[in-house]
């Protein structure tokens, strides 16, 4: 059953409901995957064998004409460690929640498993979720896919890990100042982070809801943005707990690109990319203004005040609460502003490629590219457009207007169709 690891969640939830392969296959497939990688990449820390084949055995008994089956029927998904999983220890990788096992699961967990998906893992982050690498003393650190030598990233890195070795075709993670989207670009996967106050983060260690931290925000990740496309609506919308949420309805639209007017930097002025970085963000650029967007080189104003106060929000005792959030409420303004004259922004997700595997955090001023959009509550798509001469990946940031995620992601299809997107990782093939 190799021809299902790496395919689209959405293929293999079609091939399911034809009956050309069982979701008994596919879940046993990518569990054995599983077991096959993870020695070398310790991205899973909890696996759900026993279960997760129960449950694909009844999702294929119940796969007829008369049974109405949800779009991800029999599909195996993972979740990073934060999200409470009834029955599953969840443990955010910290050594007082070890035995930590909830009664019931976070909110996009049980939509997942609403939608018919079955949950076969865990997967690593560092201790509370938060941090710029997996690294934890409870489970140990994640180590990337395309090379062991160096790590996938920020707190989501244990979902970006596993789903770019194929051992999952899609996962949730969880995204403050660019949890989701690094970990995305540096193991060459898709994600998203959507709009600020579309998914609930109901049941996620760390995540508080409601209007507290509206950075923080779960979103899906797989390898390619079609599956990110099937996702979102099922996690998306309100649940009656999480006040943060907003009861808008997910876009399902085929957003048209043509006449879409789109600005794009390499620079954000802060952490000066590499060339190869540099590179692959003008070659997503490209890709759109052959699509018939208009494209034009300009960078939001603002970057560097973003930055300070993220820097602020993280712990800079030296600004006020109230000049902080005066601060970021100006900041919002002035993308909002800055927005009102284009559809999208296209720019890096990191300067450089993935660090080396050290165990240590990334330096704050790598998360520039990532942080303003937190602080803004926009929709970001991450997409693979590139390599760099070591042939590790390079993702790029897909921005659009708040509420428009459906544009973002249209956006980094077609950056994904021009220029290959994810490609398997030789090291762990």
């Amino acid at each position: 059953m190799k021809d299902v690891i790496g395919a689209p969640a959405v293929w293999l939830a079609r091939a399911i409901r034809a009956k050309k392969v069982s979701s008994l296959e596919v879940v046993r497939a990518h569990l054995e995957h599983i077991h096959t990688v993870n020695p070398r990449l310790n991205a899973v820390v909890f696996a759900t064998a026993e279960s997760a084949l129960k449950q694909a055995r009844s999702a294929d008994r119940r796969n007829t004409r008369k049974n109405q089956v949800g779009p991800l029927h029999g599909v195996p998904f993972t979740a990073k460690d934060i999200f409470d999983t009834a029955g599953l220890p969840t443990t955010a990788g910290l050594r007082m929640l070890r035995s930590n096992i909830p009664d019931h699961d976070a909110t996009v967990v049980a939509r997942m498993r609403e939608a018919g998906a079955i949950l076969i893992g865990k997967t690593n982050c560092p201790p509370g979720g938060t941090g710029g690498d997996s690294w934890n003393a409870l489970h140990g650190g994640t180590r990337n896919p395309y090379d062991i030598n160096r790590s996938p990233g920020a707190s989501s890195s244990g979902e970006a890990a596993i789903i770019a070795a194929g051992g999952s075709p899609l996962g949730i993670g969880s995204d403050s100042g660019g949890s989701i989207r690094m970990p995305a670009h540096y193991c060459g996967v898709a994600a998203l982070k959507p709009t600020s106050g579309l998914v609930p983060s109901t049941g996620g260690y760390g995540l508080v809801g409601g209007l507290t931290d509206p950075r923080s925000q779960v979103g899906p990740m797989a390898r390619f943005v079609s599956d990110l496309i099937v996702a979102l609506p099922i996690m998306a919308g309100p649940d009656g707990v999480d006040s943060g949420v907003v009861p808008v309805p997910v876009a399902t639209r085929t957003a048209k690109l043509k006449d879409l007017r789109v600005a794009w930097y390499a620079d954000d002025g802060i952490a000066k990319p590499t060339n190869a970085v540099a590179a692959a963000v003008r070659a997503a650029s490209r890709a759109l203004a052959e699509a018939g967007c208009i494209v034009s080189e300009e960078r939001p104003p603002g970057l560097v005040e973003a930055h300070q106060v993220t820097l602020g929000y993280w712990g800079d005792r030296r600004m006020s609460h109230e000049r902080l959030y005066k601060r970021w409420d100006g900041f919002r303004t002035t993308m909002l502003q800055f927005m009102s004259r284009f559809d999208i922004i296209v720019t890096a997700v990191a300067p450089d490629v993935a660090p080396l595997y050290r165990a240590k955090t990334v330096p704050a001023r790598d998360f520039s590219y990532t942080s303003p959009f937190s602080l803004s509550g926009n929709p970001c798509v991450v997409v693979r457009a590139g390599s760099s001469p070591e042939g590790l990946p390079i993702g790029v940031q897909v921005v659009a207007r708040n509420w428009h995620d459906d544009v973002a992601l249209r956006a980094a299809r077609r950056i994904e169709q021009s220029l290959g997107g994810w490609r398997p990782a030789s090291v762990v093939g």
